[in-house]
């Protein structure tokens, strides 16, 4: 069974789910995961979990992204994007770039935002794309996001291409609506790649073929980060052997068993080997697992 993280390019007309059953029919195991979805007309970096690995699922989802996104303005859908039923045109022609790029640019920084009605968020049970297309539309709460940047790569009226980094949870969709409703023109999505989760990057993707004829190869090991990966950023601790009994049970280390000065962070703990059995947080001069690896 392989384990770690693997970085898919995720191409357009697959979903995330489609991704994961693939690789678990070109990878011979079932234990695989997905770390955020990917609509299906988007495409771009989608970090893949394996074996033991899937413990991360959650906690990847956590992390800041990087988009590439093309903007449509004039048009307003009911998915927020182009692939919807268009509800709304406007003419742009009055448009003048300078207070286009004014108005994008004053969405740096934390802002609530609306999630759109075709999206996976859940109400009383039951997704709201699912209510969306029994033709139902509910109130939704704001919810705290955070755009980081926002980069106008390309302004060619009634399209802008950006590059947007924004913290979890944040709707690009959902952006390109409320630009277009700030313009009084209305907006939707045209295009959109993911091009960086956490450390995974674009570049250094592999779409589902490639996959196939590696794995073929027999050399998909080498593809495939540790599941350490995403923490090389925090302290380490290695503990000694006599001490493994502790750490396989998922016990509070001593503070005596180890060197190492306490700061707010998490800690990265592996055992004598080098085997990384998972983050812990400080209890006093103790250590307590905060998220195992073990199996």
């Amino acid at each position: 069974m392989y384990h770690g993280l693997i970085n898919i390019y995720k191409e357009k007309s697959y979903t995330s789910h489609d991704v994961v059953a693939i690789l678990r029919g070109v990878l011979k195991q079932k234990k695989i995961g997905h770390t955020g979805t990917l609509d299906p007309q988007a495409e771009g970096v989608l970090p893949v979990c394996l074996g033991k690995g899937t413990k991360l699922c959650d906690m990847l989802t956590d992390k800041d992204k990087i988009y590439q996104v093309v903007l449509r303005l004039g048009i307003e859908t009911d998915t927020e994007d182009m692939t919807g039923t268009i509800l709304k045109e406007s003419d742009t022609s009055m448009l003048e770039e300078e207070r286009v790029r004014e108005v994008i640019e004053s969405f740096i920084g934390k802002q609530l935002q609306i999630p759109p009605m075709y999206s996976a968020i859940k109400v009383n049970g039951k997704k709201l794309y699912q209510l969306a297309r029994e033709g139902i539309t509910i109130e939704r709460e704001g919810r705290e996001i955070e755009i980081y940047r926002i980069e106008i790569l390309k302004m060619e009226l009634p399209y802008v291409t950006m590059e947007i980094e924004c913290s979890k949870g944040t709707y690009i969709r959902s952006i390109c609506r409320d630009i277009g409703a700030k313009l009084s023109v209305g907006g939707a999505m045209q295009e959109l790649v993911r091009t960086k989760v956490s450390s995974f990057l674009i570049k250094d993707s592999l779409k589902l073929e490639q996959v196939k004829e590696i794995v073929e190869q027999g050399n998909l090991e080498s593809f495939i980060s540790p599941v350490d990966t995403p923490f090389l950023g925090y302290p380490k601790v290695v503990i000694e052997e006599k001490y493994d009994k502790w750490l396989l049970n998922g016990n509070k280390l001593k503070g005596s068993w180890f060197v190492l000065q306490k700061t707010d962070s998490l800690v990265r703990v592996y055992d004598a080997r080098n085997e990384f059995i998972g983050l812990y947080e400080w209890e006093g001069p103790d250590l307590k697992p905060h998220k195992l690896f073990l199996g």
